[in-house]
């Protein structure tokens, strides 16, 4: 259960930081960017809930 948990926290906290950062007054290039590395930083926290990273 505290998988589930930690899973669906997790998921919660990219979804909350990628609308922040559709809020930032950058350009698009940059904004582009910080989603690609909180996708990433995303992902690889979850596979490490999974245990598989």
């Amino acid at each position: 259960m505290s998988l589930l948990i930690g899973i669906l926290i997790t998921f919660l906290v990219i979804i909350l930081v990628l609308y922040l950062v559709n809020m930032l007054p950058i350009d698009g290039r940059a904004k582009q960017i910080v989603r690609v590395i909180v996708i990433i930083i995303g992902v690889l926290s979850l596979l490490k809930y999974l245990a598989i990273f």
